[in-house]
């Protein structure tokens, strides 16, 4: 269902709307295109339906036909043609309906996007995002819940960012546009619409690079990152008064704030990370690899890593036990602090 014109388009300079997480993706969309008129969007659907969760509504309405481009169904040709686009002076923004979509686009991501820096040896930059509802929590069938932002991390030459809140949402995907290179900008679906919260109407950006401190504590520091910073947060709250739980949401995955998490970890001597991507591999590790190299001798116990597990993403009727829930979160913190 439409829900008219861009919020950015409408609003007064200076003022604050309260927006779902996914209002504010198509908030920071329109106010990019406004600012910029070299930002488009590109992807299947995000024209006349205005994407599969209406991310995009209102904007070929605003921005018309050459800025919003409904694609064949074809990830490869989507991913393609954005790094063409960026390459001639465009800053393209290219919509994965969800990741698991993704991976007929790897090649293009990895072998081209994020190398062509360096293949040109600094002549040419790929300045284009490409965005991704992820992650589980909608009950939704197979390829619809992936999480498996590490493929991408793991690639030098790509960033990957995940907001958690509408705020960051908005301001990490304008610095995502305006960033020189491709952006991977991975969106929790299952928070889309879970909460609202304030956000500037004008243009603002959350710099990469730098994740937030959401709890302050000294007991236990938990590193978390997208829709498990909610049930993280809950957990924390649960062992207020036990425990004193310090929750610092990651942001931006690569390049990764190993600064605060070294400090986190320092001052608590005690960590866990939580996501719920599997397990093997996934950021939990390098996480913990962070806290070995960087905070070994101030830790009081191993690293938890509350994740998924090492299968495929489960049927719906398991999928409440494959997510990382607050009582399994509480658990796992707890068994940190009496190590």
């Amino acid at each position: 269902m439409s829900t008219g014109t861009p919020q950015a388009s409408r609003d007064s300079p200076g003022g604050e709307d309260d927006l779902t997480l996914v209002e504010a993706v198509r908030d920071g969309l329109a106010a990019e295109m406004l600012r910029d008129d070299s930002v488009m969007v590109l992807g299947e659907d995000v024209g006349d339906n205005g994407g599969v969760f209406r991310a995009t509504d209102g904007l070929l309405d605003t921005f018309g036909e050459e800025r919003v481009v409904d694609t064949p169904l074809a990830e490869s040709g989507i991913v393609g043609s954005a790094i063409g686009l960026a390459t001639h002076g465009m800053r393209p923004v290219a919509e994965i309906q969800f990741m698991g979509f993704v991976y007929p686009a790897f090649d293009q991501l990895v072998s081209h996007a994020a190398r062509l820096r360096a293949r040109s040896q600094g002549q040419y930059t790929c300045p284009m995002v490409v965005r991704a509802p992820y992650g589980g929590g909608i009950d939704a069938p197979e390829h619809h819940s992936e999480s498996t932002e590490a493929f991408f991390v793991h690639q030098p030459g790509l960033k990957v960012a995940v907001p958690s809140t509408p705020y960051d949402a908005k301001g990490l995907l304008a610095a995502a546009i305006r960033d020189p290179d491709p952006v991977v900008f991975l969106e929790p679906k299952k928070i889309y619409r879970a909460f609202r919260q304030p956000v500037p109407a004008d243009p603002y950006t959350v710099d990469l690079g730098e994740a937030a401190v959401r709890r302050q504590g000294s007991d236990v520091s938990v590193f978390t990152y997208g829709a498990m910073t909610k049930p993280t947060m809950v957990a924390a709250s649960e062992l207020d008064g036990d425990i004193d739980v310090e929750v610092v949401d990651l942001r931006t995955l690569s390049p990764l704030d190993r600064e605060t998490i070294a400090e986190s970890a320092k001052k608590t001597g005690r960590t866990a990370v939580v996501h719920e991507g599997p397990k093997t591999a996934g950021m939990g590790a390098e996480v913990v690899a962070t806290v070995q190299e960087e905070a070994l001798v101030y830790q009081e116990a191993p690293v938890e890593r509350i994740t998924g597990f090492d299968v495929p993403f489960p049927l719906h009727a398991v999928e409440d036990y494959y997510l990382p829930a607050a009582v399994r979160i509480e658990d796992r913190i707890r068994r940190a602090y009496e190590f």
